[in-house]
């Protein structure tokens, strides 16, 4: 039995027991007026009212007694609720119907959602044309309880609006590979395409209508689409991968533009980077090795940030990963958010302007939990003894650089304090701090080059980016030092 048919009998067994009388959030008639407008109001009334309401056919109005429907009337009370919930109404009502046994009768019982944009009002009217249920009653809203329902009202964000017309429900389940989200999930899914559908619902995949169809959210086509280009407002959203010839991007080698969704592509996708990024030989246990020059794990992390951070409101741009000769650049569309300070993002609980991609690719186990990711990055660039990473930030877009390996001699004066600031912040979230023998063994150094280390060390306190642990040790052998905003 569905959720709300469970609701239903509940609010019955209290609305007429031991009293008939009628409830805020339910109302029950023999049959459907014919009046379009309270009916309208009705819809209005319950649509704005916390959790929605449920309208109930086939109990006499004045007694109580459950008369009961049949299905053709059954039929034309939804037919008339649909037509009025889509079109009588701003903004489009979601209304589902079912009709259950109750005290040996069958009883239609619709239910309207509530609206998280709101006030619902009359279509072609004002705000001032919304309605509420109070006291067992449908009435007019005052101007102040309008105030009341804009404070509660909710801004859609871009996940939630829709990708896609209405389907109906097998073209929506074709549209979806939702088999492979159901495999990162690590759970069964339903044979039942009316669960299934369910199911996809409450992942906010799909938006039923009122049993006429479904539309497909920005969410369910930018995580599970089969193919981007069903979806026309985001298929400039999918990832393109470009290797390049040499240090620019004068000559294309290749191009890998993926079509998936971004959650059911994502494992694909890593696959293939190993495939197209340089490698080298490595010799290990008397086996020669080819390993990729690049930390696969620090690139995985970096390129779903990329993906779930990005501003989708950024026309005609998408997500990019550019290989170069002696370098990776991950670019993603819009800036950081306000609040955001590029200094601090490693180790720092990131602001997502897409929060629901966000908890999606971590139940997915796509991404690392909140705030790990970049740390973790950066700790696998450690251990590979690579440059720091770059941060970019543009008009319109952020972008991180990956740099191939270089000696400590071709690294410029910048790279070496950035290496120092990463360092430290790794070490500082790590609970420990940054000493010069970390940071040497970090640059793959020896004891003899520690006053170079000193160098870095003193220059990257003097240029503001860490500081002493302790500013009353004198000693400088051993020194500890943290991130200058610890």
């Amino acid at each position: 039995m569905k959720n709300f048919e469970n609701m239903a009998q509940k609010m019955l067994n209290k609305s007429l027991s031991p009293v008939p009388h009628e409830l805020n959030d339910l109302d029950w008639k023999v049959n459907i007026s014919s009046n379009k407008k309270r009916l309208a109001n009705h819809i209005s009334a319950f649509a704005n009212y916390a959790g929605g309401g449920i309208l109930a056919y086939g109990i006499d109005d004045k007694t109580g007694n459950v008369i009961g429907v049949d299905k053709a009337a059954a039929d034309e009370i939804v037919k008339k609720l649909a037509n009025i919930a889509r079109d009588g109404l701003d903004p489009v009502v979601q209304i589902k119907h079912s009709i259950i046994e109750y005290r040996g009768k069958p009883v239609l019982v619709v239910q309207v959602k509530e609206s998280a944009i709101k006030p619902v009002h009359l279509r072609n009217a004002t705000i001032e044309d919304s309605f509420i249920r109070s006291g067992g009653t449908t009435r007019k809203a005052s101007r102040h309880e309008i105030g009341a329902l804009m404070l509660n009202s909710k801004t859609l964000r871009w996940e939630e609006l829709n990708a896609s017309k209405l389907f109906p429900a097998t073209k929506a389940l074709t549209c979806l590979d939702y088999q492979s989200i159901g495999g990162l999930l690590g759970k069964p899914l339903p044979d039942d395409p009316d669960e299934l559908l369910n199911w996809l619902e409450n992942e906010k995949m799909v938006k039923s209508v009122n049993d006429s169809g479904y539309y497909i959210t920005n969410f369910g086509a930018i995580a599970a689409a089969v193919d981007l280009n069903d979806f026309d407002d985001i298929k400039r959203k999918a990832l393109r991968i470009i290797r390049y010839k040499g240090l620019n991007k004068t000559e294309t080698e290749k191009e890998f533009p993926d079509q998936k969704g971004y959650a059911i592509g994502f494992n694909a996708l890593i696959q293939m980077l190993k495939i197209v990024l340089p490698s080298s030989e490595v010799i290990k246990e008397a086996l020669r090795m080819e390993t990729t020059m690049y930390p696969i794990k620090a690139l995985r992390e970096l390129i779903a940030n990329a993906l779930i951070h990005q501003d989708f409101t950024v026309r005609g741009a998408g997500p990019m990963v550019e290989i170069f000769d002696n370098r990776i650049e991950i670019t993603s569309p819009g800036k950081l958010l306000p609040t955001q300070k590029i200094d601090r993002l490693i180790g720092a609980v990131p602001e997502s302007r897409n929060e629901i991609l966000a908890s999606a690719f971590r139940r997915y186990n796509i991404c690392e939990e909140r705030g790990s990711g970049l740390a973790k990055a950066v700790t696998e660039i450690e251990l590979f003894g690579l440059p720091p990473l770059y941060f970019e930030e543009g008009e319109n877009y952020f972008r991180v650089i990956m740099y191939s390996p270089k000696s400590f001699a071709e690294l410029s004066v910048r790279e070496r304090i950035d290496a120092c600031y990463q360092h430290a912040v790794i070490k500082h979230i790590s609970r420990s701090s940054l000493t010069n023998t970390s940071l040497r063994k970090r640059l793959k150094m020896n004891e003899k080059q520690r006053p170079m280390v000193s160098r870095i060390i003193k220059d990257a306190v003097k240029n503001g980016y860490i500081k002493a642990r302790n500013i009353e040790n004198k000693s400088s052998k051993f020194a500890e030092y943290i991130p200058y905003w610890a």
